[in-house]
């Protein structure tokens, strides 16, 4: 049996219901990441220990660059 994600929202949601930013769900083996407005929708899945140094490099100028080529 398994037990349901328990989905914490980013303390960066903005004003209104807060609904427009991140949830994230922390589970043993890996960090879950979804999309707070459309939460049945993808969820992008990375390993505990990438969960830092991933958002570290996602607050470097070079990777908004990358990411902005998309």
């Amino acid at each position: 049996m398994t037990t349901p994600d328990q989905w914490k929202k980013s303390s960066y949601s903005g004003g209104g219901e807060g609904n427009d930013c991140v949830e994230i769900a922390a589970r043993p083996t890996h960090i879950s990441i979804r999309d707070s407005k459309a939460p049945t929708r993808a969820t992008l899945t990375v390993p505990t220990g990438a969960f830092s140094p991933f958002i570290e490099a996602l607050k470097t100028d070079s990777a908004r660059t990358e990411f902005t080529s998309f």
